[in-house]
């Protein structure tokens, strides 16, 4: 597992070169983003879970929050665009020799609550652990 530092450095090094790294570019959460995923129906229903599916450590600055564990880091970026708050949320695996950054995405407006920052990272989080499973599975059968 990556230490702290080395944390901050590959951190440091995916905003330095953020349009070579996030392969589908930073996806704004929007109505229509969240109707086309089928999300709206999760975050109105009060009694689903709000834990993300894994456990993390945090590392908390006045610039971010850094969450990692063993498969991920994520960093949760709160900015201000326009006098309008928002927050920019970057998703990457945490392989041994090397993390890749898989998801960027950013929430302003109404979609800007903790809530549903976090039911979006829910999403993402499941989708690339679903998507790894699936590269697995597939290199297994080659």
């Amino acid at each position: 597992m990556l230490n702290p530092t080395q944390i901050e450095e590959t951190y440091k090094a995916f905003v330095n070169s953020l349009p070579q790294c996030a392969h589908d570019g930073v996806i704004p959460v929007d109505l229509h983003f969240l109707q086309e995923l089928g999300l709206l129906n999760h975050f109105q229903d009060e009694e689903a879970e709000d834990d993300l599916t894994q456990y993390f450590h945090v590392i908390e600055s006045s610039e971010k929050v850094t969450l990692f564990n063993e498969q991920f880091l994520v960093w949760i970026i709160p900015k201000m665009d326009h006098s309008v708050p928002s927050t920019f949320v970057m998703i990457a695996l945490n392989h041994p020799d090397k993390a890749n950054l898989e998801i960027v995405f950013t929430t302003s407006g109404v979609y800007n609550t903790p809530h549903y920052v976090l039911k979006i990272l829910q999403h993402f989080l499941l989708d690339v652990l679903e998507t790894e499973e699936t590269l697995i599975h597939f290199e297994k059968n080659m």
